[in-house]
């Protein structure tokens, strides 16, 4: 993994480079950001995360050996060559099995990191911060460091290579999304955050894994960015500035920020030349892939007769009542609010339900009706403008599909320039 390891060291010695990392599996959202890849002849990072993938199949239904494959057959229809893109392992840990004895679910998070391992990934978030159903209301800093530490020890000998890199550390809120409306963000105190590297180290010692540390590339950290339902809270980088000062006294490592979503442009240059290198986004992908579509659909209605309407809208909401365990406990707002939220909320909680057969029938019936039907630029101007500039451009077409991932990389375009100034 030199590429990934260069960044970093390019980072730590003042250059403004970093990298983000993909957090999504929806195909065409994948399909976007290697389009920038090759757009930007980079490397490209793309996580999964342990409730997305593992060896039961996670929410997608996929095995790491399943999404490896995945990820590589979008690669070749792209035309990116596979050796340019790091596959990672977001929030590895029992955090699938809370409700489970720390025993019991510990064991299944050694065989999730193996699994990764085996299957080809090269950078793991080792996160065993959450308490399982027998460790009280919460976990103290050394016990989460010697649970990553034995996840350690085991992807290294899964793997038998000596060639992943790892992440240690964790955030608030959860992975997920924040449950509930925010009043604060609390930036990550340094003393924490020494606490946390010194533990880890001693842990991975007494693992008998000292020798993996040197492979420990970044430590999660709190910066002030994050973001809820309908808000988000950018960088201010004065409030962060004794967290850039004290990452220069720790060889090899700079940050990871999780939940960058949404932030103004110019927060994601600061955050690269702050030594935050490793940012990661998520929601703001599937949010832009909704935004793409719904326009799409309010586009379908000035065309199409409404018997043949693909109704995705309506669809989304039939979808999400009848399986609300995605976002039930992410909206807590009164019953006239819901809606709202269900639909246009930056947790995007839609995200989940992409792979619905109702959903996707939804999606085919849109774009099939659209690609018979083209799009008067009149249209284009009114619901998508900024696929209407890339058109009159000739930066793309006027095809259903070129739209949508023209949206997401309006995204991932943001990320490319901050870690690549």
């Amino acid at each position: 993994m030199k590429a990934l390891k260069t960044i970093i060291n390019n980072n730590r010695a003042g250059q403004l480079r970093g990298v983000y990392s993909v957090c999504c599996a929806h195909p065409l959202v994948i399909e976007a950001a290697m389009r920038q890849s090759l757009k930007d002849d980079s490397v490209l990072l793309i996580e999964a995360t342990a409730n997305q993938v593992n060896q039961y199949g996670g929410y997608t239904g996929m095995t790491p050996q399943d999404f490896v494959s995945f990820v590589h057959k979008i690669a070749r229809k792209v035309g990116l060559a596979t050796e340019r893109i790091i596959l990672g392992g977001d929030h590895l840990g029992p955090v699938c099995w809370v409700d489970e004895p720390a025993t019991q679910a510990m064991e299944k998070a050694v065989e999730l990191v193996k699994a990764y391992a085996s299957a080809g990934f090269k950078k793991i978030h080792l996160d065993a911060s959450m308490p399982c159903s027998d460790d009280g209301a919460c976990l103290s800093d050394a016990e989460i460091a010697k649970r990553a530490a034995l996840m350690c020890h085991a992807a290294e000998q899964a793997c038998g290579d000596g060639d992943i890199m790892y992440v240690v550390g964790t955030e608030v809120p959860p992975p997920g999304g924040a449950k509930e409306d925010l009043q604060t963000i609390e930036v990550s105190d340094v003393a924490g955050v020494q606490q946390t590297i010194e533990l880890h180290q001693e842990a991975f010692r007494q693992q008998g894994v000292e020798s993996v540390w040197s492979r420990v590339i970044a430590v999660v950290v709190q910066p002030g960015v994050e973001f809820d339902n309908h808000q988000v809270f950018a960088y201010q980088r004065a409030q962060a500035k004794r967290l850039k000062d004290f990452i220069g006294s720790v060889d090899n490592l700079v940050y990871e920020v999780h939940s960058t979503d949404y932030q103004p442009e110019q927060s994601y240059h600061e955050l690269v030349q702050d030594h935050f290198a490793i940012l990661k986004v998520g929601p703001q992908l599937t949010y832009a892939l909704r935004e793409a579509l719904f326009s799409l659909s309010y586009i379908e209605e000035q065309l199409i007769a409404p018997a043949s309407c693909s109704q995705l809208r309506a669809v989304c909401e039939e979808v999400m009542l009848e399986k609300p365990g995605y976002w039930d406990k992410f909206y807590k707002v009164a019953d006239e609010h819901a809606a709202l939220y269900r639909a246009y909320s930056y947790s995007d909680r839609i995200r989940y339900y992409w792979p619905e057969a109702k959903l996707q029938q939804a999606v085919s019936t849109l774009f099939n009706n659209l690609a018979a039907q083209p799009i008067p630029e009149t249209l284009l101007s009114q619901f998508m403008p900024n696929q209407f500039n890339a058109l009159r451009k000739g930066d793309i077409s006027a095809t259903p599909r070129d739209l949508v991932l023209n949206k997401i990389m309006e995204v991932t375009n943001v990320y490319s320039l901050a870690c690549n100034q």
